[in-house]
């Protein structure tokens, strides 16, 4: 079930919401998280009902693994954990793709069996790793059965993230959370919810016509002359950073209709300055999943530099693996591990050599380079195949493959018609991505808009407040107004161009 749908929007999210709050607002406080509970198996397992039967394995045997490490067995017990989970994650994620590798070697039979990954395994497996860890290291409680599923399966989060951290929620799923001003929190948590919508609807999936085209060709064997090449890159670039943004402020927006903050996990990545900038604003908990349980635990910047280097090169690697099961992946996680040791490179030579910013100019390159590695990383991962990549980035650094002449007769065409002829097809998506491109480089986030920082969680207490969670300000008339008009209009989008899954779906 997606949630731009109009059977979540329309259905699934209103009917889980009222049976909720009413169950809770009466004082069935254990009934109304059972029923949040409900619901959340109900949307994972509303298009695959198997994966609720993988899902129920995953969180049975780390529960169960989790309560020997609180026991005391915590060293033996924690790579046992380990083991089981990336045991797991690699049979029903990646067996066919090492199959497929091995097969020109070990003359593997073509007709393997494709093992299709459940949504969402990647993110609860390294959610509930990160628990068992955070449990030994005494970071962490141990949990209720009840409410370690809630943590795990809790359904805005689970398909496609954040990695929720058990501090992240500590003491959310409680009595206090009735206790919550209902209007405010309903109020801003749909609007969030409706901003993602937007973005997802009006941004991603409007702009991704033009990328598909582009991509779809070149694994067809073409190769795209220069303004096309960047076209289309340029249209998945942003296709990609709107559906991401998108999906995390709808889970935002979700969770707080329920009552419950999730960590934020984006913010204005194409604003950064540098590529150690981009990761720690782009999906900001894998970020630091891979910092704290890769990164780190191989040693981190504690060993030399050599030792620093390899360190974020292979992080990097495995990143790149646990995006998708293919070469491509791995490639794109490869080349940002190289981006990494460059930007720590030369980090470390200014600091020796004592070289200046180079002021807002220096800023300004530093921002567009950043951009540009970025962008030319996504090639990668788009692409279907090394080919369609390599196919795609000769277009893109041939400039004499543009075909001024075709593109100029166009505009001439235009012009010596009357005014009110339709432009040339190519200057629409020309404009809507000039449009997002001047959203994502200086349009405020919608934590910015929301003054989502402003929300303040309460540890649980004896005496709690009247709510768990404080708001700042009221919304106003002008506010639902405004409101209603982007849902409205977002949904228009939704019928005008068929619904896509969330990119991070496939993760």
């Amino acid at each position: 079930m997606l949630f731009h749908s109009l059977t979540f929007i329309g259905g699934f999210l209103p009917v889980a919401y009222a049976g909720y709050w009413l169950l809770g607002k009466n004082g069935y406080i254990r009934s109304a998280f059972g029923w949040l509970l409900l619901c959340s198996m109900i949307f994972y397992g509303w298009n695959d009902p198997s994966a609720i039967l993988i899902a129920a394995l995953s969180v049975c045997g780390n529960f169960a693994i989790s309560r020997f490490i609180a026991h005391g067995h915590g060293r033996n017990f924690l790579i046992a954990g380990v083991v089981f989970n990336v045991a797991l994650l690699g049979v029903l994620k990646y067996s066919t793709f090492v199959l497929q590798t091995l097969h020109p070697i070990l003359s593997v039979d073509d007709r393997i069996a494709h093992i299709i990954a459940p949504v969402g395994i990647s993110f609860y497996t390294f959610q509930q790793i990160a628990y068992l860890i955070d449990l030994s290291r005494g970071k962490a409680e141990s949990l209720p059965f009840f409410r370690y599923l809630l943590f795990t399966l809790f359904f805005p989060q689970i398909t496609s993230g954040p990695i929720v951290r058990y501090s992240d929620t500590a003491g959310q799923f409680s009595g206090h959370l009735f206790r919550s001003d209902l209007p405010r929190l309903t109020a801003v948590g749909l609007t969030v919810f409706i901003i993602g919508f937007c973005k997802k609807t009006v941004g991603a999936d409007s702009i991704a016509l033009y990328a598909d085209a582009v991509f779809a060709a070149a694994q067809q064997g073409e190769t795209p002359d220069f303004l096309r090449a960047w076209g289309g890159v340029l249209s998945y670039t942003f296709q990609l950073y709107f559906d991401f943004s998108g999906y995390i402020d709808m889970v935002l927006g979700a969770a707080l209709l329920f009552g419950i903050r999730l960590p934020q996990n984006f913010n204005a990545p194409y604003k950064s300055a540098s590529i150690i900038e981009f990761w720690r604003r782009w999906n900001i908990t894998l970020s630091t999943f891979i910092r704290d349980q890769l990164y780190i635990p191989l040693g981190g910047n504690r060993k030399g530099k050599f030792r620093q280097y390899l360190n974020l090169f292979l992080a990097m690697m495995i990143a790149g693996l646990w995006h998708g099961a293919a070469w491509t992946f791995v490639f794109w996680g490869g080349l940002h591990g190289f981006y990494l040791l460059l930007n720590h490179g030369w980090r470390h030579l200014r600091t020796r050599f004592a070289i200046g910013s180079f002021g807002v100019a220096g800023k300004f390159f530093s921002w567009m380079l950043t951009f540009l590695a970025i962008t030319v990383s996504l090639v990668f991962f788009r692409a279907q195949s090394f080919g369609a990549a390599l196919r795609i980035l000769r277009g893109m650094f041939s400039p004499g493959t543009a075909m001024p002449m075709h593109y100029m007769q166009q505009v001439e065409w235009w012009f010596s018609n009357a005014a009110g002829i339709r432009f040339p097809e190519w200057t629409y998506g020309a404009l809507w991505l000039a449009i997002l491109a001047c959203i994502a480089f200086f349009g405020p986030t919608t934590s910015q808009i929301m003054a989502l920082e402003e929300i303040v969680l309460t540890p649980p207490d004896p005496q709690p407040p009247r709510s768990i969670i404080s708001i700042h300000g009221r919304p106003t008339i002008l506010f639902a107004l405004m409101t209603a008009f982007i849902a409205v209009f977002s949904v228009v989008f939704l019928l005008l161009y068929q619904p896509r899954d969330f990119l991070y779906f496939q993760f």
